[in-house]
This record gives structure tokens, C-alpha cells and sequence, in this order.
């Protein structure tokens, strides 16, 4: 099995269809936001921190700056904008949200699939934390629904 393989593999169970590799069945991320709810979204998480609607919106945010920095684009991201600016949203822009994040993922799949050779340690290590990163996003909103549904 290729880097590449595993990599896609790891992928689709983190965002599409867990079948229990690292998360539990049925709780991948397009799993869990599909029963979510605008208003859900938009409720701060345990002790007042961010809503659902801002780590989808940071998810979001990481996975295109990663994809424009393997591109070449070297820009300096700000961290902060999407904490500081993100908070409540509609039920348009919650679904725009969901389909903005998938368009990222389908993203990230076809860098993945076109890329023949890894240039270093440093990008394969960059792929993983992209998938890392944003299981741990996953385990946020997670936290938060079951907080909001108590």
C-alpha cells in the first residue's frame, strides 16, 4: 500500500464514512454535521467556547491555507480571523459552510491522488497533520454536540 492510498484511506474515514480505523462508526465528520442544525451550529461550546459554525469555518480555513501553501503560496496565514469573526450563522450559510468544506476535502483528495512523489519527509509529515488537525476539530464539535443535546 502507497503513502498516497493510506493517506486517501484515512481521509475518507475522517470526513466521509468512519469504518472504525481511528473513529467510530458513524461519526465522521459529514456524519456528524449532517444532523446538525444552523441553530445547533450556532451555540457556543462547553464553558463558552467556539460554536460548531467556527471549527467547521476553521476546518475550512486550515485545509485551503495548507492546499495554497503547497501550491507555492507562502502567505502568512491569520489564525485568529476566523475565531474572531465566526460565531452564529443562517441556515443558508450553514449549508454553504458544509458544501464550502466538502469542495476543500474533494480538494485535498485529487493534490493527494496527483501527486506521484513526495518532495520530503516535511510534506508527508504536513498531509498527516492535515488529517490530525482536523480530527481534532471533529473531536471539538463532537464534544460540543453532545454538550447541547444534554
Amino acid at each position: 500500500m502507497t503513502f498516497n492510498t493510506s493517506m486517501l484511506m484515512m481521509l475518507d474515514a475522517a470526513f466521509y464514512e468512519s469504518k472504525g480505523y481511528f473513529l467510530d462508526r458513524g461519526t465522521s465528520v459529514f456524519e456528524t454535521l449532517a444532523g446538525i442544525t444552523a441553530e445547533q451550529a450556532s451555540q457556543p461550546g462547553p464553558g463558552g467556547c467556539a460554536t460548531i459554525a467556527a471549527h467547521v469555518a476553521h476546518m475550512i480555513y486550515y485545509i485551503e491555507f495548507t492546499l495554497r501553501f503547497v501550491r507555492g503560496d507562502h502567505t502568512d496565514p491569520d489564525w485568529n480571523h476566523v475565531w474572531d469573526t465566526v460565531s452564529t450563522v443562517t441556515e443558508e450559510e450553514w449549508q454553504a459552510s458544509q458544501a464550502r468544506l466538502r469542495a476543500a476535502v474533494e480538494d485535498v483528495r485529487h493534490q493527494i491522488t496527483s501527486t506521484t512523489m513526495w518532495a520530503s519527509e516535511r510534506e508527508m509529515g504536513g498531509a498527516i497533520a492535515l488529517l490530525m488537525h482536523n480530527a481534532y476539530h471533529l473531536g471539538e464539535i463532537r464534544r460540543a454536540l453532545c454538550a447541547l443535546n444534554r
